[in-house]
């Protein structure tokens, strides 16, 4: 069985919101083993939201559409799916009472137009929504499933759990799918698929490799689908360790993890702490440290010491140092990681120093220059990086390579290694 994912609205064309909900609905069928074969996102438009429709049950089983379930005139799904499917809208008097009460729960006043959000299709089932007032539908029509839900997150996610998910694991979904996830930092994407070459061209046609590149760091991701979901593990799992051995040196995990995930899983287990000393990045390092759950097991804190007065009083980095050499130099950031390790009490520490741009290169250090140090638990490690013109990307790039420099570093010092 496959699915289909449509998300309705036109401040998703527009780029003024993302479609986070697709991935995240994906997610939860994967569990369920059921594969997406599209994601589509449409205007507020009947004549795309119909021809979608229509082509959707043309390739898929499962159609899965959110969006465009409010009471005002732009939220157009409803009437445009009562015409897909020959019916009509009617009031349903359980949504209406809740709706009704939702607002009097709340003290705002209710007006006509709210309560269009009882409106349902007449040949569908409600999906009662318990956290906000417009309801879910479910169409079961020519041996297709169709769902309709608000495409708020919290409701979506709300209904995709306590809704649809119980309906769709009733179902004989006549496949399963394994995934084997490889996470490698340090080399390229080209360098790696022509590492592995060999093994991929010997993957059976029900095994795809895709190849996940990002800053710093590549996921390689292993798909079988079949009926043995035993033979899929253990044959997918195979060709993983084969794929590991070829690139260990490169390897971090073959979990579906981040670098910044990984990090602080190992540090936690050996008990290490890491602080940051961010000048160009402006605390980047930090925010996709913290973003982790449980990264209070090995972050201590740390410092965004943009000017040089700071990055003197907080970090110890000498007036001769700045003087001599410049805020970014090798010099300055060997200083700041080691007086980050040293004032915070940690065993690692990230120091970083550039110029993000767009202005303030000079002939000698354009643009994109940037410096970074890890000091560890023996040693100091530097590099410098020329990176673009660019500013978010030379701190994306930064962030990206300073934890690349802590990986390998800890990886050295540790003995870590893939089992």
């Amino acid at each position: 069985m496959t699915a289909e994912i449509i998300t309705i609205g036109d401040e998703i064309l527009i780029g003024q919101i993302i479609d986070t909900n697709s991935a995240w609905i994906a997610k939860q069928l994967k569990n369920i083993n059921i594969s997406i074969g599209q994601i589509t996102s449409v205007s507020d438009s009947k004549e795309a939201i119909r021809q979608t429709l229509q082509e959707a049950a043309g390739r898929a089983d499962i159609i899965i559409v959110t969006g465009g379930l409010g009471p005002t005139k732009d939220d157009i799904t409803k009437i445009t799916a009562a015409d897909y499917f020959g019916t009509h809208l009617m009031r349903d008097a359980k949504v209406l009472a809740h709706v009704e009460d939702f607002f009097k729960q709340r003290g705002l006043e209710m007006l006509e137009i709210n309560l269009q959000q009882a409106d349902i299709l007449a040949n569908s089932e409600v999906l009662f929504n318990d956290v906000g007032t417009a309801p879910g539908m479910f169409v079961r029509q020519d041996n297709k499933y169709y769902f309709f839900i608000p495409g708020v997150p919290f409701e979506m996610k709300f209904l995709v759990t306590n809704r649809i998910l119980p309906i769709l694991s009733t179902l004989d979904i006549g496949q399963s799918i394994w995934t084997q996830n490889i996470i490698t930092a340090g080399i390229g994407e080209s360098f790696l698929a022509n590492t592995i070459a060999d093994i991929e061209d010997a993957l059976p046609d029900y095994i795809k490799l895709a190849y996940l590149p990002k800053y710093g760091s590549v996921r390689m991701r292993l798909t079988a689908i079949g009926q043995d979901a035993s033979a899929l593990r253990q044959e997918t799992e195979q060709f993983a360790n084969r794929i590991v051995d070829r690139v260990r040196s490169h390897v971090i995990s073959t979990e579906d993890l981040t670098i910044e995930e990984v990090i602080i899983k190992e540090f936690a287990k050996r008990n290490l702490t890491l602080s940051t000393a961010e000048s160009c990045t402006g605390g980047f390092l930090a925010a996709q440290l913290t973003a982790v759950p449980g990264c209070s097991q090995i972050f201590t804190g740390g410092t965004i010491p943009y000017s040089n007065k700071l990055k003197m009083q907080l970090l110890g980095v000498t007036e001769a140092t700045l003087s001599s050499y410049g805020a970014v130099s090798e010099q300055t950031v060997i200083e700041m990681a080691n007086g980050s390790k040293k004032n915070f009490e940690t065993d690692y520490a990230i120091a970083t120093s550039g110029i993000a741009g767009p202005d303030g290169g000079t002939s000698e250090k354009p643009v994109g220059t940037v410096w970074i140090a890890i000091a560890g638990k023996e040693k100091v490690i530097t590099k410098k990086c020329q990176f673009t013109p660019n500013r978010q990307v030379n701190i994306e790039l930064a962030t990206a390579y300073a934890y690349n420099m802590l990986w390998n570093l800890f990886h050295t010092e540790n003995n870590f290694s893939i089992e």
